[in-house]
């Protein structure tokens, strides 16, 4: 339409909205970005919520952030700087530890003080999954093809594909269907034998599903969280200075530097379509703002079946979607303190509080706190990945202070009973005393909680269920299956209308690829 004041609306400032601007912005369109709340990330932000304390509210670690996009958009000369997080701390209940840091030969005889037969197996473990990672990277900067479909394009996408996995060779074919098929508990069994090793190892595997260490399918999870990479580096893991919100930052500062216009508090309320094609939004507040093309960089339920009307998308679609699973089970425990935690195995100050702290002594412990889970209660004694962001990064609170950032599991959206606050205060508590068993001053240095449930997290920024992903990252929800049969190729049914979430390909975590390869299919659009 000759009229419309924009090229483009994106519907959502979350890291993936931001990128698809950017990136339609780079190739010369009018890109408005549409945001509820009243900074943009999603949940990708940094808030001050105690005074002088900057929290990671939501996400709070950066690995899958694809460096073709760094490089792309620019984003170090717009104020991304990752920090290293490089190493990992589990203590055990009995005082012990298992350390692996930057270091590793350091790594490795910490590993043989609980195993000798691990410690030989490390090395040849990691370039194992480095080998399989590399692999199946190829599949992340691609759009899915449609296996359903006619369209030569899609058989020569399906039949490049085979040749790449292939090629891998039969010892390589089997090691990548075991993780495609497997629990991590089980493909972990086949490699290692000690608790602490194992137990943390696995925790990569269920991070933000509902599924235990022993759940098949948890493998893939395993290897998605391989994929991280940081300067060419895979399983790399950093901190954004700032905290995430720093990332968001970087890319929206971008976005504008190329000519796209972000507003906040402006939330969208429905997409217009007329005559079965996606002409603007309505806003809240009455508004109407009109463009020649709508992307929805929120979740596919909210996309699909809030935005517009059901009605106007065929039934087999509006059914797959009522099915996707997006059962969240994470919660979010942020504390301010007044000095430093003092670990029972590792005391006083020193570079491992600079790291991740793993509450994930044995895969048992991870299982047992997700049977809490299965049967609707939030665990007693939950996993706990904690960092300390202001050790990382000194300007995320004052002198002396600290603020420390806890990802929990298991918490379940649908708990028995609701979630009221009592509840939600009683899950703080499950975690602060969980924690203490290893850091016994720690109820003593608390200044300030907020504990965040999945139905808090869906309160607060509209992600459905409070998951993380957009959609558990499960077989049946991967590739030209997300988030539907048909629909993995960033559009819908309703022309003018796509779809640029962590519910599309390749998935979530900060990783920003599903924004890039809408944007892409956007500008193939005549």
């Amino acid at each position: 339409m000759t009229n419309n004041k924009y090229d483009a609306i994106i519907i959502g400032g979350g890291h993936n909205g931001l990128i698809t601007a950017a990136y339609l912005a780079k190739a010369g369109k009018k890109v408005l970005v549409l945001e509820k709340r009243y900074l943009v990330g999603g949940a990708s932000v940094t808030e001050e919520l105690y005074p002088g304390f900057k929290f990671t509210v939501f996400s709070y670690v950066v690995s899958l952030l694809r460096p073709d996009i760094v490089r792309d958009l620019q984003l170090s000369r717009h104020g991304l700087t990752v920090l290293p997080l490089e190493s990992t701390l589990t203590p055990l209940t009995n005082g012990d530890y298992l350390y692996r840091d930057g270091d590793h030969y350091r790594s490795l005889r910490d590993i043989a003080r609980h195993s000798e037969r691990d410690a030989g197996a490390y090395d040849e473990y990691g370039r194992n999954m480095y080998f399989m990672a590399k692999a199946v990277k190829y599949i992340l900067s691609m759009v899915p093809p449609d296996p359903t479909t006619l369209n030569p394009k899609d058989w020569l996408s399906l039949l490049d594909m085979a040749r790449h996995f292939l090629n891998l060779g039969e010892e390589q074919l089997f090691l990548l269907a075991k993780l495609m098929t497997m629990s991590a508990a089980d493909f972990l069994d086949q490699w290692f034998e000690s608790d602490p090793l194992k137990g943390t190892m696995s925790a990569s595997g269920i991070i933000g599903t509902y599924l235990g260490p022993r759940s098949p399918g948890t493998a893939y999870v395993l290897l998605h969280h391989y994929m991280g990479e940081i300067d060419g580096a895979f399983r790399a893991w950093g901190f954004a200075k700032g905290g995430t919100g720093g990332i968001a930052d970087a890319i929206a500062r971008s976005a504008e530097a190329l000519g796209a216009e972000i507003r906040c508090n402006a939330p969208v309320a429905q997409v217009i379509v007329k005559n079965g094609r996606a002409v603007g939004v309505a806003l809240e507040n009455g508004d109407e703002i009109y463009a020649d093309a709508i992307a929805s960089s929120l979740d596919p339920k909210l996309t699909f079946l809030k935005l517009v009307d059901p009605n106007q998308l065929p039934a087999d679609l509006v059914d797959s979607i009522r099915k996707f699973n997006v059962r969240g089970s994470s919660g979010k425990v942020n504390l301010a303190l007044d000095a430093l935690p003092d670990l029972t195995c590792m005391p006083g100050p020193g570079r491992h509080l600079a790291g991740a702290i793993s509450i994930s002594p044995s895969i048992d412990y991870i299982e047992r706190a997700f049977d809490d889970a299965k049967y609707g209660e939030f665990s007693k004694r939950p996993y706990i990945d904690c960092i300390l962001p202001s050790v990382i990064d000194p300007g995320m609170a004052p002198p002396g202070k600290h603020v420390m950032s806890c990802f929990v599991q298991y918490a379940p959206y649908e708990l028995n009973g609701g979630w009221t606050d009592a509840k939600r205060e009683a899950f703080g508590d499950a975690v602060v005393d969980t924690l203490s068993q290893y850091m016994p001053n720690l109820k003593n240095i608390i200044l300030h909680r907020q504990v965040l449930t999945p139905l808090d997290i869906e309160n607060m920024i509209g992600i459905s269920q409070g998951n993380i992903f957009h959609g558990e990252l499960s077989l049946s929800q991967l590739f030209f299956l997300r988030p539907a049969a048909g629909w993995a190729k960033y559009r819908t049914p309703i022309k003018g209308y796509w779809q640029c979430g962590s519910g599309t390909h390749p998935g979530g975590g900060i990783m920003g690829a599903p924004g890039q390869l809408a944007a892409f299919e956007m500008l193939k659009e005549k």
